[in-house]
């Protein structure tokens, strides 16, 4: 929400130049002694790894800071970490059980704080899902996104990324695991000026025709594992994406799931090792348009791509 399509265009375009030279082993030094503090409420493969390896790649440094490592363990509130880490960082990075605390975090912080993940949003996800997706159709504005399951974290974050960039999103889920009323209703608001379509449906069938990618989570996310049996009986086998709920999108449609996969629940293995399967181009991309985006809220724009252009 608070960044524009074009500057969503501009993160996407660096990311797009900073994975090419990943790929031929150039690692341009654009954030030399800038450093990143992570907070980890919660466990995590890729988001720890690739905002890792993004400042170590740039030339930067990452300090990881688990929930028992930190004061914040023993009482000392967000908003207190959030004043003191700023006088030692150049930008935090914080996945929190509770938004609430990103945003304290947010607001107390004299520098940069990017959401990591928490129980709402995801946003870091999202903008590698929209890298993915751009590479593998070559555009986005136009395209048509099916999300099936559970209306989690990263699926509110979709509606607002697809309203953003002017891409159809259908949302099959049930009624009781809708997505984020808030999150709906932004990305209504956005739509209205980019023209996306915003549909929230509960058969997964309509929600995938004529998609050009379907996608889906686990249906029991982190902090829902009481909820597992529930779920299950909700979730599968109808919101289950198999080969025959695939094969009713287009036919070069493509599947994209933020991981960890929980086979044979949510995805079954024909789909996410299938030929449709995008799903380890978009875990590494992580990494790019993490770089790209700790480029755009660490440097000025005139200096990322002087950098660029005399490294």
């Amino acid at each position: 929400m608070e960044l524009n399509s074009e500057e969503i265009d501009k993160i996407l375009d660096l990311a797009t130049v900073l994975k090419k030279e990943a790929k031929q082993r150039i690692f341009r030094k654009l954030l030399m002694d800038k450093v990143l503090a992570m907070i980890f409420q919660k466990p995590s493969t890729r988001t720890r790894v690739s905002f890792e390896v993004a400042m170590l790649q740039l030339g930067g440094h990452a300090v990881n800071l688990s929930i028992s490592e930190l004061q914040l363990g023993r009482g000392e509130t967000i908003e207190d970490t959030g004043r003191t880490l700023s006088r030692y960082v150049d930008a935090i990075m914080a996945r929190v059980y509770n938004h609430e605390d990103v945003v304290k975090l947010a607001k107390a912080s004299s520098v940069p704080v990017i959401n990591g993940l928490s129980e709402h949003y995801h946003p870091a996800q999202i903008l590698a899902d929209l890298q993915t997706l751009l590479e593998a159709k070559g555009k986005l504005k136009g395209l048509k996104v099916a999300w099936v399951g559970d209306g989690n974290n990263v699926c509110n974050t979709w509606l607002i990324g697809a309203a953003l960039m002017g891409i159809d999103i259908s949302i099959a889920t049930p009624e009781e695991y809708r997505p984020l009323k808030e999150a709906v209703d932004n990305a209504q608001k956005i739509a209205k000026d980019t023209g996306a379509i915003i549909e929230i449906i509960d058969d997964p069938v309509m929600a995938v025709k004529d998609a050009d990618c379907v996608m889906t989570d686990s249906v029991v996310s982190m902090g829902f594992e009481q909820e597992r049996d529930k779920r299950l009986k909700v979730f599968i086998p109808k919101y289950q994406v198999n080969g025959k709920l695939i094969n009713r999108a287009k036919s070069d449609a493509v599947f994209m799931h933020c991981l960890p996969a929980k086979r044979g629940e949510e995805v079954t293995d024909d789909v996410i090792d299938g030929p449709k399967s995008l799903v380890w181009d978009e875990a590494e991309n992580r990494l790019h348009s993490q770089k790209a985006l700790l480029c755009y809220l660490l440097l000025d724009e005139n200096e990322i791509f002087r950098n660029l252009s005399h490294s």
